[in-house]
């Protein structure tokens, strides 16, 4: 495979606009097409980029030949896509979640491990510079033992979204970035959801979970809040990180008495008490390039993709766990990650 890379987009929204430039900003592709079911929308983009637009991405596929494919089309239409990309010899973008169902999800895992094909799920949120700093102070245990992780991910309901609820649109990225920044896997979620605003799906989100090395998590979700919220916060023996996803900004709360302490010795010690506060320097970058940067990269080395199909699937379980405990105003427990496999 040469050196760069034919790309197109499917579905040039929202989102596969964006995909869509950076293709053509990054070294490591050329973009050749985009396609979209509405032709007007899909010509607009295409003809600012100086390239063949298509109502039908089939005709792309067959023409273009493209090496690696954006998948940015409705939910319920992931499945029937990004088979039919693969099957015509492109590696695939998915955007999240994965799929619709899990059925769909592990669908396309299979497909792309019976072609031989590569399939990374857009969690971009990983590739945000805050939240991989942040995954970068826990892993070289900075705040010692880790309590809680809370997501904040609260705004005005999006036009953008017709086919699926709060849920299934927000939730993957936090229940994501909770396994990726921890390492942790969740065994049991507990939520509520109500629908205010929205005439066929949830859009309010309150849900708890925990996980296997003994943290709990904390999810708040909305398209009912004026002001738009993006924030992680993370507890434990030393202190608390917290991150402003949208400012780019990342602060760590001292516990001063846990200076040179582990929690065993904290026992002893009337509670916790306020300490030093520090803002990190961050190298602010655009996630979307980051992801798709890390994505062809992955592709031209042959190595494995930084968001693989697996994580994909076990967002989408935690996101439809969610749902279903709303429903039944029961905790699930969740099965034991499958292996991952591409």
């Amino acid at each position: 495979m040469s050196e760069h890379l034919k790309a197109a987009v499917i579905g040039v929204g929202a989102m596969g606009r964006n995909h869509a430039r950076v293709y053509t900003e990054i070294a490591q592709t050329r973009l050749v097409g985009v396609a979209d079911a509405n032709p007007q929308m899909g010509q607009q983009i295409a003809a600012k980029y100086s390239v063949p637009a298509y109502a039908d991405y089939r005709e792309l596929l067959k023409r273009e030949k493209p090496d690696v494919v954006t998948v940015a089309v409705p939910t319920r239409y992931h499945r029937e896509v990004a088979e039919t990309a693969m099957a015509a010899g492109a590696d695939v973008l998915v955007e999240k979640p994965i799929a619709a169902t899990v059925e769909d999800a592990q669908a396309l895992i299979d497909c792309a491990e019976t072609l031989g094909r590569r399939l990374m799920v857009g969690h971009i949120v990983r590739f945000s510079p805050v939240i991989r700093a942040l995954k970068e102070h826990l892993a070289a245990g900075e705040l010692g033992k880790i309590f809680q992780i809370v997501c904040r991910r609260v705004g005005p309901f999006p036009s953008r979204v017709q086919d699926v609820g709060v849920v299934v649109d927000l939730a993957p990225h936090d229940l994501d970035v909770m396994r990726f920044i921890s390492g942790a896997e969740p065994i049991r979620v507990y939520a509520e959801t109500q629908q205010k605003i929205h005439t066929d799906y949830e859009d309010l989100l309150a849900a708890l979970l925990s996980f296997d090395n003994g943290m709990t998590g904390m999810l708040e979700i909305n398209w009912l809040t004026p002001q738009k919220v993006r924030e992680v916060a993370v507890l434990g023996e030393q202190g608390m990180f917290r991150v402003d996803d949208l400012t780019q900004d990342l602060f760590f709360y001292e516990n001063a008495e846990a200076n040179g302490l582990t929690w065993s010795h904290l026992s002893i010690i009337k509670g916790v008490s306020e300490g030093r506060m520090v803002r990190y320097p961050i190298q602010r970058y655009e996630p979307l390039r980051a992801e798709l940067e890390a994505f062809t990269s992955a592709v031209l080395r042959d190595a494995p993709m930084p968001v693989s199909g697996a994580d994909g699937l076990m967002a989408l379980r935690l996101a439809l766990a969610v749902v279903e405990s709303s429903k039944t105003r029961c905790a699930i427990e969740m099965p034991v990650p499958l292996t991952e496999r591409t």
